[in-house]
């Protein structure tokens, strides 16, 4: 905020669950937004550089920092050619994209793209190097569920099972089914995945079943249609299971962000722009990927691209650490880049 002060730009503030602010350059009928996201993580930083997170237990593990910063840069730019922009450009900086129900879609109903023809984002990428971008038209990244269920039943000891109902036995079977749900049902050319990253007890040990075991999960795909159907299909298996096995299966889906669709002309207008600024040799063609963001939200209301910055260093220095990790670290010569592309295109938007 004393950044835009400081400059004479104008914004708001208090959008996206309260902290969420677009900021204003330029004027003009039409309308373009860049997007940059704002919030950090749960995680210890253990890097050892200046600019190093001074929270214990907070740090910005997925790059939202750059992508602040970029933004910040690219709207001083803006702001010193303003007399040469033809359009206003609405920045947008967005809370919440690590948390359902996505500060994307906050800021959507709080107005943040009211009126605008398109927008533009951009993500790091420690896979490729400073100074490098990658583009993706069509679907990007994926919708992203979360799952969780609980299997209860009546525990005991396990040297008695004509006693009990096994709820691990059920649960066992019930994870086998769910991939089943993928592998069988699925058109092998929709790309989709469904996953159980964890499995707890209440109780249980060698020789005790417990009353309650609980999976957590995510399921993944592009297709919206399929999406709805696993749902269902996901249902049916617990129903299914739970009888068979005289336990209960609680279903709980948490519906969490929407695939990310590049608009395919405007995509191919933002490749042939970052062409001429930094050379067809430095813009990669990505591939889509399983993993998920909620600009997706954005995308489906309006013409988007959501591009990524290469971020890697050197291969000499061995650091391009992974998003999500506590030593997660980018070489600082990406910003340059990234400032300068962000106002490029949004000059030429």
């Amino acid at each position: 905020i004393q950044f835009l002060q400081e400059h004479g730009i104008p914004y708001e503030t208090g959008l996206g669950g309260g902290t969420g602010i677009v900021a204003h350059v330029g004027n003009g009928d039409k309308t373009i937004a860049l997007r940059a996201d704002i919030d950090a993580l749960p995680i210890q930083e253990i890097n050892n550089v200046p600019y190093k997170s001074k929270i214990d237990g907070i740090m910005h593990a997925c790059g939202h920092d750059v992508h602040t910063a970029s933004l910040m840069g690219a709207i001083h730019i803006l702001n010193e050619l303003k007399d040469q922009l033809r359009h206003q450009v609405r920045c947008i900086f967005q809370p919440g994209e690590e948390k359902l129900p996505g500060g994307a879609s906050l800021m959507i109903k709080d107005g943040a793209i009211d009126g605008v023809r398109h927008i533009l984002g951009q993500h790091v990428h420690p896979d490729l190097p400073s100074g490098k971008f990658g583009v993706c038209a069509g679907y990007f990244m994926a919708s992203a569920d979360e799952l969780f269920f609980t299997v209860s039943g009546r525990g005991g000891h396990a040297a008695r099972p004509q006693d009990l109902t096994d709820t691990v036995l059920a649960s066992a079977e019930f994870i086998l089914s769910l991939q089943s749900i993928v592998s069988r049902n699925a058109d092998p050319m929709v790309a989709s995945v469904l996953s159980i990253g964890k499995v707890t007890t209440e109780g249980g040990a060698t020789n005790i079943i417990p009353d309650r075991v609980h999976l957590q999960g995510t399921f993944r795909t592009f297709d919206e249609s399929w999406r709805k159907k696993v749902h269902d299909l996901i249902w049916e298996k617990a129903l299914s299971i739970g009888r068979a096995h005289g336990v209960d299966i609680d279903v709980n889906i948490k519906v969490g962000y929407p695939a990310l669709h590049n608009d395919e002309d405007l995509t191919s207008e933002v490749e042939r722009l970052m062409k001429t600024f930094v050379g067809p040799e430095n813009v990669i063609q990505l591939s889509p990927r399983m993993t998920a963001e909620d600009f997706s939200y954005y995308s489906h209301r309006i013409p988007a691209c959501f591009y990524r910055l290469g971020t890697g260093f050197p291969p000499e220095e061995k650091r391009s650490a992974a998003v999500h990790t506590p030593d997660f670290d980018i070489d600082e010569d990406a910003l340059k880049h990234s400032i300068g592309m962000m106002a490029w295109l949004a000059m030429n938007g």
